[in-house]
């Protein structure tokens, strides 16, 4: 965990790369697209500050034909909130969804972005081998999941069927329940695809991915996330903070903590 921290800290320690993490919270962009913020500023050095980052894990690269697209990865952030912050104030907001105020209080009804879509990109590094992390998120998502769609008071079972055609759900009160996610990719213990709406209410389509890649001793979990339709405005913001929550500190913490 030090070393990590002292990645990010160096990552931060420039002003520039700052301001491109302020750019990256808004939306992905591409590097091309990024210099163009820094006109006295090479394309060369951008590329620079971009690795430096990346090396932090504060962004996550995808390409996407010739172009490399940049996204922000705040989980790296959220250790450090939990590090040094979290555990000294009570926490109000740590949710994915925040499914029963949108329901309730707004009736599920709020203004549409302007776009209609939205992408989510993370990475977290969790100290323990693949197989681990893989059974975590799997056959064991019971024991660290936190979020739930059973009603107030209501004791709900998680169960994951990590196997093409099997479903990711939520069971309470004998025949309710709820469907987080539908597999329909695995190859364990490097990947699993589901589709689901995770939540989001209406015509829209909904797909997540886990990538495990061993790396330094351990693992490094990559999420995708990407949604399409009738988009609410809050629906991005709530799920990048509800996976940076779920996956960068419950798991992460199950995992580390079973694993010594």
């Amino acid at each position: 965990m030090g070393e990590e921290l002292s990645t990010v800290f160096k990552a931060l320690g420039h002003p520039i790369r700052r301001k491109i993490l302020d750019i990256l919270k808004s939306s992905p962009k591409t590097t091309g697209e990024l210099n163009e913020y820094f006109p006295e500023v090479t394309r060369y050095a951008i590329m620079k500050h971009l690795n430096l980052l990346e090396e932090g894990n504060l962004v996550v690269v995808r390409r996407e034909g010739k172009y490399r697209r940049n996204f922000l990865n705040a989980v790296p952030l959220q250790e450090m909130h939990d590090r040094w912050v979290g555990k000294y104030m009570q926490s109000t907001s740590n949710s994915l969804l925040n499914l029963r105020s949108v329901i309730t209080e707004n009736g599920g009804r709020k203004a549409m972005e302007k776009n209609n879509q939205f992408q989510i990109e993370q990475e977290i590094f969790i100290q323990a081998p693949r197989e681990e992390v893989y059974e975590a998120l799997t056959n064991r998502v019971e024991d660290w999941w936190e979020f739930r769609l059973a009603p107030k008071g209501v004791t709900s079972q998680f169960t994951f069927d990590a196997v093409p055609g099997g479903q990711f759900k939520e069971m309470w009160g004998g025949k309710a329940g709820a469907v987080w996610g539908n597999v329909y990719y695995v190859n364990a213990p490097e990947e699993i695809r589901l589709f689901g709406h995770l939540g989001m209410q209406g015509a829209v389509n909904s797909a997540y991915t886990y990538r495990l890649l061993e790396k330094n001793g351990g693992t490094l979990l990559q999420l995708s996330h990407t949604a399409s339709g009738v988009i609410q405005e809050h629906w991005e913001q709530e799920h990048t903070k509800g996976w940076q929550y779920l996956l960068g500190t419950l798991l992460k913490n199950y995992v580390e903590k079973n694993d010594k």
